[in-house]
């Protein structure tokens, strides 16, 4: 009986797994089939025509525009915020505070922060629609995942590290600076890609904030229109499923360029600190 359970445990567990592996093979497997014969290289460096004969590269740059600016605004906040939740703070009723407003800004939905964007950084800031006022929607999303995972990454490393490094006269910045971050960084830049992949993914708060407009941006105050917003038009205007499928894969493509890149910064890093 013992052994029948066992071998039925570890049936469940080899099917879950299979489960998942299968669906992410299913997801891509589906887009790549839809999309690939649209992929072409004047697909992706051509500008966009309202006839469907031009291709996505000013949504590209927009995309690329929103990705840089949200992580360049929401990283050094989410950061400085997890060190001072991490190791500065004393448990009490402000730490509380700050953890229950992380936790509520993950569980907003992204269309209000939306609307929160397009009230106060279009409307109120006077930003217009523009990749700036949707960065900065952006960047306040984002913010939970970085805090969450960068203080998580702190809490792993070793107490003997900091204890060794104190202990032969460094400072508590020092240590900070040299031994903390640097042990930790692998764990930060896993909120900053799982944010990357969350930012290029998002489609209601760039809606309301960055607007529609398909032409290649002039700078942050430009309007502009992302990848996502794209994939979502062509398929509710015009119903090209083909296209948004091609959209799809440069979107995966881009995912997977940005990760490789923030893993060799990682891998550089390391080297440079020990």
């Amino acid at each position: 009986m013992r052994k029948f359970k066992e071998n039925l445990l570890k049936f469940i567990v080899y099917l879950s797994a299979f489960i998942t592996v299968g669906l992410l093979i299913m997801i891509l497997g589906y887009i790549f089939v839809k999309g690939f014969s649209m992929l072409s290289w004047d697909f992706i460096v051509n500008d966009y025509a309202a006839s469907g004969d031009g291709g996505i590269f000013p949504m590209i740059i927009a995309t690329l525009y929103t990705v840089i600016l949200s992580i360049a605004i929401a990283t050094p906040i989410g950061v400085l915020a997890a060190i001072y939740l991490a190791e500065y703070a004393k448990q009490g009723r402000t730490v509380r505070i700050i953890r229950f407003a992380v936790q509520s800004l993950a569980g907003i939905p992204s269309i209000v922060y939306g609307l929160f964007g397009s009230i106060f950084f279009v409307v109120v800031l006077k930003l217009g629609y523009s990749l700036l006022a949707g960065s900065l929607t952006v960047a306040i999303i984002i913010l939970p995942v970085i805090i969450s995972t960068t203080e998580d990454a702190i809490k792993t490393v070793p107490i003997s590290y900091k204890e060794a490094s104190l202990g032969l006269g460094a400072t508590k910045f020092q240590t900070l600076y040299k031994v903390i971050l640097p042990s930790s960084l692998s764990g930060i830049l896993v909120g900053i890609i799982l944010s990357v992949g969350r930012i290029v993914g998002e489609s209601a708060a760039i809606l309301l904030t960055a607007g529609t407009v398909a032409k290649m941006p002039n700078g942050i105050m430009s309007s502009a229109r992302t990848l996502t917003i794209q994939a979502y038009l062509v398929t509710q205007e015009a119903g090209n499923i083909q296209e948004a499928s091609a959209v799809g894969i440069v979107l995966i493509l881009i995912i997977f360029v940005i990760n490789i890149i923030a893993k060799l910064i990682t891998k550089k890093f390391s080297k440079a600190n020990y």
